[in-house]
């Protein structure tokens, strides 16, 4: 108990965004919420051990028969109907923010990132900027980011401790988790629900940069690493670990997300804007799919 004294201050106590600066806001209320009642009970628990212990009473005492205090039943049951009222506003108040864009950023348009799972890495595409990586993800500070997951494989959890809280990726359906870094700096993700054998192996690194390092970041990208092929993402499928990559393409355009989400969304800009950043695979899938937006959503999130 000592010992964990000298450890790092915890993740999810250490917020970098707003959402998880709310979560953690509400860890805390939670926390010193809960150590007032175990307070007043280990008093009231010290105080009745005292004052009516049988030391101090005579061999022959029987205590008086008393039928009950409606006012004392009343209190002991109003506290903890107060108690647990007062939690659960917090509570649902936290998770209908956290579920927005965060407060401050409502009017910046959010970069869209898919974030999807197979055994045992993350795969991270933009469609706006027409690139991907494996393993690691770049985002810029002080703007909204839009992950959308899914999985290919079993369900996983898309946690970043520093930036909020995490939320189910799934194979038949895209759940959303918007995100701020306001600090940049490396923060560690992970897949925070057991899925199997290379469960402990699925971190990823969430790079927060200016937007000026972020532009060279993505332009760099562009210009040096190869494009993504249909057959090289069914080996990384294919292939339990591998380290971190980069491509110059997504694998959007020949394995869309589940139920056509990719099509209503535009991919996060205009279409000019998509043929300018050299996303052809991206252009081709809008054409054919245009018209369809049936994109899935889920409010679970836990981890508050």
């Amino acid at each position: 108990m000592l010992l964990s004294g000298c450890d790092s201050k915890l993740a999810v106590l250490n917020p970098k965004g707003p959402v998880a600066k709310t979560q953690a806001n509400t860890i805390i209320f939670s926390i010193l919420m809960m150590a007032f009642v175990l307070i007043v009970v280990y008093i009231l628990y010290i105080i009745m051990l005292t004052k009516y212990r049988a030391s101090k009473t005579s061999d022959d005492y029987e205590p008086p028969h008393i039928e009950g205090n409606k006012w004392l039943e009343l209190t002991w049951t109003a506290i903890p109907v107060i108690i647990v009222a007062i939690l659960s506003v917090v509570t649902v108040q936290t998770t209908y923010a956290v579920e927005k864009v965060p407060a401050g950023y409502e009017d910046q348009k959010p970069l869209v990132i898919y974030a999807s799972s197979s055994d045992w890495k993350w795969h991270f595409s933009y469609p706006e900027e027409g690139i991907e990586t494996v393993n690691y993800v770049n985002i810029p500070t002080n703007r909204p980011v839009e992950f959308r997951l899914y999985s290919y494989g079993p369900i996983t959890s898309f946690w970043v401790p520093q930036l909020g809280g995490q939320k189910y990726a799934m194979t038949d359906m895209i759940t959303k988790l918007n995100l701020v870094a306001e600090h940049e700096g490396s923060y560690l993700g992970k897949n925070a629900n057991f899925s199997g054998k290379g469960f402990a192996k699925m971190e990823f690194e969430v790079q927060a940069q200016s937007p000026g390092d972020y532009t060279k970041w993505v332009n760099d990208v562009k210009q040096t690493a190869p494009k993504l092929t249909e057959q090289e993402f069914n080996t990384l499928l294919k292939t339990d670990f591998v380290g971190r990559k980069s491509y110059s393409s997504t694998h959007l355009g020949f394995a869309p997300p589940p139920e056509g989400d990719m099509a209503g969304h535009q991919h996060g800009g205009d279409s000019k804007t998509e043929k300018d950043s050299g996303s052809e695979n991206m252009d081709h899938m809008n054409h054919d799919m245009s018209g369809m937006d049936m994109s899935g959503s889920s409010s679970m999130e836990h981890g508050h």
